[in-house]
């Protein structure tokens, strides 16, 4: 396990949210020069991949079945508000977004996973999957997506001279 020092902690905040930004970047800019769905399925998919990443340590450290059940059923709870904010509201992928780090701080930082999983994985999430949290709700408030610029198919002119 690794020492917990303060600059330990504050390097991985920082990365933790720089880190994020060349997934949002495609996740905008999918979302504005193709397609809405395709910026969403990007936030949807690597929000799954967060969590797989515990099933991921758990399996390589042979953490034991109670421990993969635990991490499959978390990866599934995340799918299940991935698939909500692709079908849905967008602000179920927020929600999962902004509900994972209290997966990772409790349980694999200070609880029992930290047997498993790494501390500077668990501290840059929170600032992550936080940064993309607050992208989704700023992006996909009433409003924002004119502001932004995200297209939800083929812009009305062309539609009407398909016709």
């Amino acid at each position: 396990m690794e020492t917990l020092t303060p600059t330990f902690i504050s390097n991985y905040l920082v990365g933790g949210a720089v880190n994020s930004l060349p997934m949002l970047a495609a996740a905008f800019l999918l979302s504005r020069f193709v397609r809405d769905a395709w910026g969403r399925f990007v936030l949807a998919f690597f929000l799954c991949v967060a969590g797989a990443m515990y099933l991921v340590f758990a399996a390589g450290a042979q953490a034991g079945t109670g421990w993969m059940l635990l991490e499959l059923a978390q990866v599934l709870v995340l799918g299940v508000l991935a698939v909500l904010g692709m079908r849905r509201s967008p602000y179920w992928l927020a929600a999962g977004w902004a509900l994972h780090p209290f997966w990772d701080i409790p349980l694999h930082l200070f609880g029992p996973g930290q047997e498993f999983a790494p501390a500077a994985y668990a501290i840059s999430c929170l600032t992550w999957d936080w940064v993309v949290a607050l992208y989704i709700v700023v992006a996909y408030r009433p409003g924002g997506q004119s502001r932004f610029g995200f297209r939800q198919g083929a812009p009305k002119a062309k539609a009407e001279a398909a016709a």
